[in-house]
């Protein structure tokens, strides 16, 4: 059963490392419906693998001088500071209505990426200045949202840096940058709990390693930014479908 989980997650790791992502919304499930208990395993190694995907991704951006990090510093800094205070005021808030309006954001921003990408790559990206100002807003905001809703919130950079004006390989390295912070932020708040499953944990490190390395090298190398952008498209489609279906069906219960 290891081996084959192994599988699932190089591929996901391979998908998600070209997109800047870390994968987590692939890792947890699957770990989950392999049998092992969602708090004290399926989270933690999920959020590691999470991060290790992200960073190791960035070895291969950096070599292309793909990572924006002056102006990513900024909005990774912000989501982890406004991340931790979302997570403290989930218990006071309705999730369902939050999500269902989460989820046509997303939807949003997805319909928006696909009309984009036959679109021209943009020249130039916006002064650093406004980049470091929307960069704050953007972190504190998705970070206080995915703390309240539980997520990551990694997926809603890539589109709002391109909207910046940043080329499609620079948003996706810079959304790496990013959510590497929040990953390993993230699990040093699950760590306590969790309870280390060394031969699953060594097979899954070496998958993600493998992966990590695969896809970002195809990204900075060949992969073509009006593919990636349909990519991108398809994953929020997803992620915004998830998140309906879990808030209609929370308003049902």
């Amino acid at each position: 059963m290891n081996i084959i989980i192994g599988i699932i997650i190089l591929a996901a790791s391979f998908l998600f490392a070209m997109l800047g992502l870390g994968g987590g919304m692939v890792y947890v499930p699957v770990l989950n419906w392999a049998g092992y208990d969602l708090v004290t395993v399926a989270l933690p190694l999920g959020l590691l693998l999470n991060g290790l995907n992200t960073s190791l991704a960035l070895i291969q951006f950096n070599k292309k001088k793909l990572v924006d990090w002056k102006g990513g510093i900024f909005m990774a800094l912000s989501a982890l500071v406004a991340s931790p205070i979302g997570a403290i005021t989930s218990k006071y808030v309705n999730q369902s209505d939050l999500k269902l309006i989460f989820a046509v954001a997303v939807l949003f921003a997805a319909i928006r990426m696909m009309m984009q990408a036959n679109k021209k790559e943009p020249e130039h990206k916006s002064e650093l200045k406004k980049r470091i100002i929307i960069g704050i807003i953007v972190g504190l905001s998705i970070g206080f949202l995915g703390g309240l809703l539980g997520i990551g919130g990694g997926f809603v950079f890539a589109p709002v840096l391109m909207a910046l004006g940043y080329k499609t390989k620079e948003a996706a390295a810079t959304t790496a940058f990013i959510v590497t912070f929040s990953s390993f932020s993230g699990y040093l708040g699950h760590v306590a709990d969790g309870d280390m499953n060394w031969p699953l944990t060594i097979i899954l490190v070496i998958a993600v390693i493998i992966g990590s390395q695969f896809g970002a090298r195809f990204m900075s190398q060949k992969a073509k930014p009006k593919m990636v952008k349909k990519i991108y498209a398809a994953v929020l489609i997803i992620i915004a479908i998830k998140f309906s279906w879990g808030a209609i069906t929370n308003i049902i219960s």
